[in-house]
């Protein structure tokens, strides 16, 4: 059995934007951690601390390699496809899930833009349904916004002003 190749990838920024979030909040670990062991060292805790600070420290570590590793392969392996009936997802490195979305079921579909994304320009596309939401994660802004759009005629949702 073969399976079917969506059309449309993530923007080719999406990689650097994941690896700068990453990056800053590795860095806020570190400085925690090295806040935590000096204070370990000052009131002089219990040896068993200092261990788990150590296996905290090492968790970092690998959590910030894979931090530098992941974005390429997230970006390599997300896809999806937009038509009149369903909106599918397909992602995942090392845990495939391909996901099939009908757009009657969906109810509400927004854009996201943090500072990052902003400075790339790039924004997250999320769809929710009944029990669940969605998220396509970085999507070039005119063609998120496009997307949106067309995800909301589709859905035949209705514009609400806040």
């Amino acid at each position: 059995m073969s399976e079917q190749v969506l059309e449309y990838q993530l923007s080719p920024n999406f990689p650097k934007v994941q690896i700068i979030s990453e990056t800053i909040g590795n860095v806020i670990g570190f400085i925690v951690l090295v806040v935590l062991f000096w204070l370990d060292n000052y009131f002089e805790w219990p040896t068993w601390a200092f261990w788990i600070l150590f296996g905290l420290l090492v968790f970092n570590i690998v959590g910030t390699i894979w931090g530098f590793i992941e974005p390429k392969y997230l970006y390599r392996s997300w896809r999806y496809q937009i038509d009149k009936e369903f909106l599918q997802l397909s992602y995942g490195v090392l845990k495939k899930e391909w996901t099939t979305i009908p757009m009657s079921k969906i109810q509400s579909v927004s854009t996201s833009q943090g500072p990052i994304m902003r400075k790339y320009q790039i924004r997250s596309i999320k769809v929710e349904t009944m029990g669940s939401s969605h998220v396509i994660p970085g999507l070039e802004e005119q063609i998120a916004s496009e997307w949106r759009a067309q995800i909301a005629e589709l859905a035949k949702l209705k514009e609400v002003d806040e």
